[in-house]
């Protein structure tokens, strides 16, 4: 045997495959695994770095107080709308929003004086009731004036019904302190205005043909304008809630117009856009104290 041949036992071979990097001894693999171990770990953390340096959103339904109070937080250049200003709450009834906003502003300024208040809304031919504080206490159709117009004939209240032309026949508008009385006949009514013998009471069925009753039962208010001047209500209306409003004390009748505004009138103002106006104010930066 030629002894200058290498013969390369299994041992040789492991021997070169090591130095060549063919066969990674136990050490080497244990190196590999605590390497892939770290990136293991640096992989899970960026995530979380991540997460931390992203800007918060708060989106609808995520977060306290999404379900638990029903309230999402509002960016605060985009303030939530405030609703809609309503002094007075007339219930089951649909008022015109002439009366809506009149009311609004009767309980606003407090030019009932603290009485208990009635508006007779002579377009839409109905009487709301009102005590001291703005709480509805009813509302009934009203029979009117036959003829259109806000300013009573002078002297109207001396004349002879006989001698009242159909164009005299006018429910006056505006203001008036009114009170519960006796009428010649002896029947009580509540007086609006003496010097025009203008009162509110009971329906007047005296003459069938007029057919009185009949018009306040009608939802339409193009058949109420019948009477002299003076203000019908439903026999039961006047009862439970005219009289009972006005015993013992005075009160304020509004009569609006028809053919003015009410702010001609009575000087009354929208409360809604009144508190739109007091919002929009711009208020002085804190330590500003110098006069304008």
């Amino acid at each position: 045997m030629n002894r200058n041949i290498m013969i390369r036992t299994p041992a040789k071979i492991i021997q070169r495959r090591f130095l060549t990097g063919c066969v990674r001894p136990a050490s080497a693999r244990l190196a590999q695994g605590v390497l892939l171990g770290l990136v293991a770990v640096v992989a899970l953390m960026l995530p979380a770095t991540a997460a931390q340096n992203t800007p918060s959103i708060i989106t609808p339904g995520s977060g306290a107080g999404s379900r638990e109070n029903g309230s999402v937080p509002m960016p605060a250049e985009f303030p939530a709308p405030s609703p809609t200003l309503r002094l007075v709450n007339f219930g089951t009834e649909v008022p015109s929003p002439e009366s809506q906003k009149f009311a609004d502003w009767v309980v606003h300024s407090a030019d009932n004086t603290k009485l208990p208040f009635m508006i007779v809304d002579k377009v839409s031919a109905r009487v709301f009731v009102f005590d001291a504080h703005g709480q509805l206490r009813g509302a009934a159709a009203a029979l009117l004036g036959m003829a259109v117009g806000d300013n009573a004939v002078p002297g109207i209240g001396q004349h002879k019904l006989s001698s009242i032309r159909p164009e005299e026949r006018i429910t006056q508008a505006g203001r008036f302190v009114a009170s519960l009385d006796r009428d010649i006949h002896g029947v009580e009514v509540l007086w609006v205005d003496y010097d025009s013998a203008l009162s509110l009471h009971r329906v007047a069925t005296g003459q069938p043909k007029e057919r009185r009753a009949e018009r306040l039962a009608t939802p339409s208010p193009l058949d109420n304008r019948i009477s002299y001047g003076c203000i019908n209500v439903p026999v039961k209306f006047y009862e439970n809630v005219v009289s009972p409003s006005f015993t013992r004390t005075n009160g304020i009748v509004y009569i609006l117009p028809e053919t003015r505004t009410a702010r001609e009138v009575f000087g009354s103002y929208d409360v809604q856009d009144s508190s739109r106006r007091q919002a929009s104010v711009p208020v002085a930066p804190a330590g500003d104290s110098s006069v304008r």
